[in-house]
């Protein structure tokens, strides 16, 4: 993974702090270098207070972060940053696409965090940014596409594993198979084993109907299932 996210507004707090005029949380936000800006090694009292800030509930941390705390807003971010970026990561296939997407990902989130009617329904609002910011990319074609041709790829690459292959090598042929999912398939068995989001919510995240979510998740599975099996690997998934 990545380390944990520095100061997250730090240009914002730069402004306040010389005088200058408070900037509204729907339109502020730092350039892309300090939003990856590694954190200081000493305790500020900005430090600390993220340290208090671990026992606080995320809605308190958006209600905070709506009134312009900053710091509450960097604990937010060090709470989903992980589970975004590893969304992004399966669904993208690269690391370094996952990154750029990740970022803009919290930007938005940040800018728009004001429009967020349902603070209840966070994660799947945050989700719903990341899967705009990934679809965004796929259909420009900056990222690659995976369809069938990719699965039966993905098989011929593993066909010749053991019967009951070692936990390492059964990870990266599972990840191997994921991937070559096409991405509406890949990205409902990812929100819905990996994530553990309910149908319900990867409806909401997708902006699809409930009945096609399920089938992308069913489909998916079984994809995965015609082509792990035979080298002695479980598809798991409820």
């Amino acid at each position: 993974m990545f380390e944990e996210l520095g100061r997250f507004v730090q240009v914002v707090q730069n402004k306040r702090t010389a005088g200058g005029p408070e900037t509204p949380l729907q339109t502020a936000g730092p350039p892309r270098s300090s939003f990856w800006a590694p954190r200081a090694s000493s305790r500020s009292a900005g430090t600390r207070r993220r340290v208090i800030f671990r026992e606080v509930e995320d809605r308190d941390l958006i209600q905070k972060a709506r009134r312009g705390d900053v710091d509450a807003f960097n604990v937010l971010v060090s709470r989903w940053e992980r589970r975004v970026f590893t969304y992004l990561v399966r669904l993208v296939g690269d690391r370094e696409d996952a990154l750029d997407l990740a970022q803009e990902t919290f930007l938005k989130a940040y800018r728009g965090l004001a429009r967020l009617d349902d603070i209840e329904r966070f994660p799947q609002w945050l989700f719903r940014i990341a899967h705009n910011q990934a679809m965004s990319e796929l259909r420009k074609g900056r990222l690659p596409l995976s369809d069938e041709d990719d699965l039966e790829a993905a098989h011929a690459r593993t066909a010749p594993a053991a019967p009951k292959a070692p936990g390492a090598e059964t990870s990266l042929i599972v990840r191997q198979v994921l991937d070559a999912l096409p991405p509406e398939q890949r990205e409902a068995v990812v929100l819905k084993v990996h994530e553990g989001f309910k149908f319900e919510e990867i409806a909401e995240i997708t902006a699809c109907p409930v009945s096609t979510v399920k089938s992308r998740v069913y489909a998916g599975l079984e994809a995965m299932r015609r082509h792990l099996e035979p080298q002695g690997v479980k598809a798991g998934g409820n």
